[in-house]
């Protein structure tokens, strides 16, 4: 098992959970985080620090897993993220906002990066 990032991320991109894992697994995207898989040590520190919930273990994926093969994906292009930042401005209004990825997601590192 590891765990994984889901659909909730978009747009929050809250950062507590990234100051809590033990092994810097967290990648940071414009306007999510996810995790390496290859990384998570699985000990489920990272998961009770997300405000919108959006961190679970992937035997809660859907289906066809499309969050352990999103995460998986981007970890590899974007860049690791160790420290806390403050989440955007507006990811408040978009912490109740469901199914996110096919309207908000973003395939871009952070700007900053």
């Amino acid at each position: 098992m590891t765990y994984i990032v889901t659909d909730a991320c978009i747009r929050c991109k809250y950062t507590d959970c990234v100051e809590v894992c033990p092994v810097d697994c967290f990648y940071e995207g414009e306007n999510m985080l996810v995790i390496k898989p290859e990384e998570c040590i699985d000990c489920g520190v990272c998961q009770p620090e997300c405000p919108v919930e959006a961190i679970l273990p992937d035997t809660e994926d859907d289906a066809d897993g499309k969050w352990l093969k999103l995460n998986t994906e981007y970890a590899e292009v974007w860049p690791n993220i160790t420290i806390k930042k403050d989440p955007p401005a507006d990811a408040d209004d978009y912490a109740k906002v469901k199914d996110k990825l096919q309207s908000l997601f973003s395939p871009n590192p952070p700007s900053d990066a």
